[in-house]
């Protein structure tokens, strides 16, 4: 990745300039690096596993079914599915490692026929139409540079009575300037939207919405965790033990505290959306 995408120099024009194929590239990289995964512990994500296991009750998920989990990072959420749920779950990433990644601890969990990772587009699925009984979204449907096309792959591939199940940042319209960098894109929060608008995009594609679900204290929780790791990683670093090159503890920080106020303000939460394909 270039400065801008690690915290320096303007990354609020670097942003700015980024198509979409490199905004996903830059995304996908962030999450491939050792800070993020210094940073976000084992999940990527508000509630771990636990919220993951809320939505598969949503979603009815049964051993009977397919399912298809988009931007499914090193395959802990689908893995989990799998297990959890004894259904068939296939992920995609944009990332190759956390393809690799998913797929070696399918393996080693005795899991690889329950559940396998690909290399995948979640704006062009390569998946035929009704290939799914379920889809699941978690913590990446704010970055996807085209929304709406992204839901209408969702639905495409869903069979007729399938759902699609979100789970989300959501936004006020207007936040303080540090949360709308090219950071923030990597942490989520640059592009995310207001909950009616997830539920707007999933509606524009044929989707009747079943349940919205808020879990804002989840949120609170995840940053905090990432403020406490910080810190830590600031001593580790002061005392020599610890180097992540290009990465601007700074800048993280700053972002950090912008979060937690603006969650205390309400102006950033997070949320459950699931809906159905009309029969």
């Amino acid at each position: 990745m270039s400065d801008e995408s690690t915290g320096h120099g303007n990354s609020e024009m670097a942003a700015r300039d980024l198509s979409p194929p490199e905004i996903k590239q830059c995304c996908a990289a962030a999450y491939d690096s050792d800070a993020a995964k210094l940073l976000l512990g084992d999940s990527f994500h508000p509630g771990g596993v636990r919220l993951t296991g809320r939505l598969g009750q949503l979603l009815n998920l049964t051993p009977r079914a397919h399912v298809l989990d988009v931007a499914a990072g090193t395959g802990t959420s689908g893995i989990f599915l799998a297990k959890r749920f004894g259904c068939e779950v296939v992920g995609i990433d944009f990332s190759r490692q956390n393809v690799e990644e998913a797929n070696r601890a399918a393996q080693e969990m005795g899991l690889a026929e329950r559940a396998s990772f690909r290399w995948a587009d979640a704006e062009r699925l390569p998946f035929a139409d009704g290939a799914f009984d379920a889809v699941i979204c978690e913590c990446s449907f704010c970055l996807f540079p085209d929304k709406q096309i992204a839901a209408n792959e969702f639905a495409r591939v869903l069979a007729a009575g399938g759902q699609v199940g979100l789970s989300d940042l959501t936004r006020m319209e207007t936040l303080s300037r540090d949360l709308d960098g090219l950071m923030s894109w990597i942490a989520c929060i640059a592009d995310a939207r207001p909950l009616t608008a997830y539920v707007a995009h999933l509606s524009a594609a044929n989707l009747a919405i079943r349940i919205v679900e808020e879990h804002n204290q989840l949120l609170a929780e995840f940053v905090n965790g990432i403020r406490t790791r910080l810190l830590a990683a600031e001593i580790a670093a002061g005392l020599g033990k610890l180097v992540l090159p290009g990465f601007d503890l700074d800048a993280a920080k700053k972002l950090v505290r912008s979060a937690q106020e603006a969650i205390a303000q309400g102006k950033l939460g997070y949320a459950i959306v699931t809906a159905i394909k009309p029969a």
